[in-house]
């Protein structure tokens, strides 16, 4: 090989090696949900890094090879573990991403490939930690499990005083923050209409005498799949309602489908709870006491997980069979019939689980139909006249309905109509705020006069954060 050859080829090699090292930050988002707060560092290649944690004040300083630039692009959301995110040279005149903490804190960093409709990315999640969490959440720290809530309709003149509890129901909005699930033709997000739908569906049922919403999230911020059934058995749920919208590589693809755990991923989530023997408590209430001290443990244990599986898939089967009947009125089902599928957010063994599939969002009309809020609307209804329809013929044995069903009574519906799902005040007292830009928890709490501790448990947050348009129950 000549040398001419050689002098090219290593300048060729240098080229190349250079321009692969070339890297740039487009921009920062933040994310903060109520236990942790991710930043995603949108990049134009994949990232090399170095982590410095540093105090006084408390920052992550990482620095990204290839980086020449200190412009980061935009910054955007907020959270109240994160003070600032600016660029800074570091002493080798690399440049370095700093992220200024309001307090120390717990980290877990990685990179991300391409996934559309993002580019190369690195994550940062952060946690408080030990006290400063609890008091960066603004909320009391408490390992009691909140007492039932008891509806205690007005006695009138024609019936004698029915109580009971309420029925709880957890609504899961399908993915969440840098998790836009499926995206459809016109760019329409999949976590925009999961979150539109649970709430309106949250607001039906809270609407309710007997029956009450919680949501495994509040605003716009992801959770892991396996950690939503966490949340509805915090919040002592009676059943589980995930809301989605399907997608296929198929356009023409349309129609809605309710969705249940299969056998097989229940008999593999039961041998896997078997071994986590430290939640054997949460999961089995008082018989674990009893299985604590037994020589046949395991064998008490599998016979308690084998029949709480088996009544909670049975009952999703039988809900889901409902809300099809119901959403077969207002939209084409693509599936007559519950599937079974091995899912992570259905697989709580003593929640009752299903996942509404509310369309295709990859087909160009149901993405429009599934953005129409009339639409979004008749989706939520059809499941709200499911869930109290089976509760009226199933109710738990100390619940509200069940005390009206043991009276021969039915229990009245509120049905909210399409001209007042949007009042910000709703009538008998159960007044309701959409929050605007500008106002905090306490101008709230001030404006309705009750305390922000009481607006806090009323609406189960577990910060002082909350997001514009986000609507909140006044006590």
């Amino acid at each position: 090989m000549s040398l001419i050859v050689r002098v090219f080829s290593l300048m060729l090699l240098l080229l190349c090696s250079h321009s692969w090292a070339v890297n740039s930050v487009k921009g920062v988002r933040i994310w903060h949900a109520p236990d942790n707060t991710r930043l995603v560092l949108d990049l134009a290649n994949a990232p090399s890094h170095k982590v410095k944690r540093l105090s006084n004040p408390s920052r992550l300083e990482i620095e990204l090879a290839g980086v020449n630039s200190l412009n980061i692009g935009a910054v955007t959301g907020d959270s109240p573990l994160v003070k600032r995110v600016y660029a800074s040279r570091t002493p080798s005149a690399a440049t370095a991403v700093v992220i200024e903490l309001s307090f120390p804190v717990s980290d877990s960093i990685f990179s991300l490939p391409p996934s559309p409709p993002y580019g190369h990315r690195l994550v940062v999640d952060l946690k408080a930690q030990g006290s400063a969490s609890s008091a960066s959440q603004g909320a009391p720290v408490s390992s009691a499990k909140p007492a039932p809530v008891v509806s205690q309709p007005a006695q009138s003149a024609t019936s004698s005083r029915v109580t009971g509890r309420d029925i709880i129901i957890a609504i899961d909005a399908g993915h969440g923050g840098q998790d836009p699930g499926a995206v459809g033709p016109k760019g329409t997000h999949e976590k925009i209409i999961t979150q539109s739908v649970s709430r309106q569906l949250a607001a039906m049922i809270n609407k309710q005498p007997g029956l009450k919403a919680v949501l495994t999230r509040t605003g716009d911020y992801y959770i892991h799949p396996n950690k939503r059934p966490e949340i509805a058995r915090q919040k002592q749920a009676d059943l589980l309602i995930s809301i989605h919208a399907d997608a296929v590589q198929n356009r023409k693809a349309h129609g809605a489908s309710v969705w249940v755990l299969s056998m097989r991923r229940a008999t593999t989530e039961v041998g896997r709870m078997l071994e986590q023997t430290e939640q054997h408590s949460e999961l089995l209430g008082g018989v674990a006491e009893v299985i604590k001290d037994s020589a046949n443990e395991r064998y008490l244990a599998q016979t308690v997980l084998d029949l709480s599986m088996n009544h909670s898939m049975v009952t999703g089967f039988e809900v889901a069979k409902e809300v099809l009947r119901e959403m077969s009125t207002v939209a084409h089902l693509h599936k007559k019939e519950p599937q079974a599928a091995s899912l992570a957010v259905l697989k709580a063994p003593d929640i009752p689980s299903i996942l509404v599939e509310t369309g295709f969002i990859s087909n160009y009309n149901e993405e429009r139909l599934l953005k129409d809020p009339n639409h979004q609307h008749k989706l939520a209804q059809a499941i709200f006249r499911a869930v109290k329809g089976y509760f009226e013929k199933s109710p738990p044995a100390d619940s509200l309905f069940a005390a009206h069903k043991n009276n021969g009574r039915s229990v009245p519906t509120v049905m909210p109509t399409a001209q007042n799902r949007s009042t910000a005040v709703a009538s008998s007292g159960n007044r309701t705020h959409k929050v605007k830009r500008g106002e905090s928890l306490s101008r709230v709490a001030k404006q309705y006069g009750v305390s922000m501790a009481e607006l806090r448990r009323h609406n189960n947050l577990k910060s002082d954060n909350i997001l514009i348009g986000q609507v909140l129950r006044i006590p």
